[in-house]
């Protein structure tokens, strides 16, 4: 039994795979999923995960160098989220001061609803949550711990 972090053996899985510079998207549960891609499904019902929660579970294990978000997320509920843990309002520590302790320093990248779907077909690994706000979806770009 693991003593935290990431409990899902599927996301554990695919996470320890990624390498510098793969993409990993986390989506709400109406980004439609590309082809191709490996998908771990985290939705249970509308809501549940949040994407919030799966984000700031992912920034735990995961090293991020560079965030891209849609241009429509910004001002509404989930382009919060996102700026929150990675934009200059986020207290500096990428974790939106929730304590995670990543000193990430990103600034969001920001592009169209539909570039950002066809950018998650070139990812490594998708995450669908059960969130159903929209523009709740993030295209994370891994770095390295070193």
């Amino acid at each position: 039994m693991k003593r935290g972090g990431l409990l899902n053996a599927q996301l554990n899985e695919a996470i320890s795979r990624l390498g510098h510079g793969d993409l990993v998207v986390v989506a709400d549960c109406g980004l439609p999923q590309p082809i191709g891609v490996p998908v771990v499904d985290l939705a249970v019902v509308h809501g549940l995960p949040s994407f919030a929660g799966v984000l700031d579970a992912l920034l735990g294990d995961l090293v991020v160098e560079g965030v891209t978000a849609a241009s429509e997320s910004r001002g509404v509920a989930a382009g919060e989220v996102i700026e929150a843990r990675f934009g200059a309002g986020g207290g500096g520590d990428g974790g939106g001061g929730l304590g995670l302790g990543l000193e990430l320093g990103l600034e969001v990248a920001h592009v169209s609803h539909e570039e950002l779907k066809r950018l998650s077909g070139t990812a490594r690994l998708f995450v669908r949550t059960g969130e159903a706000t929209p523009f709740a979806n993030v295209v994370l770009r891994c770095g390295v711990p070193f």
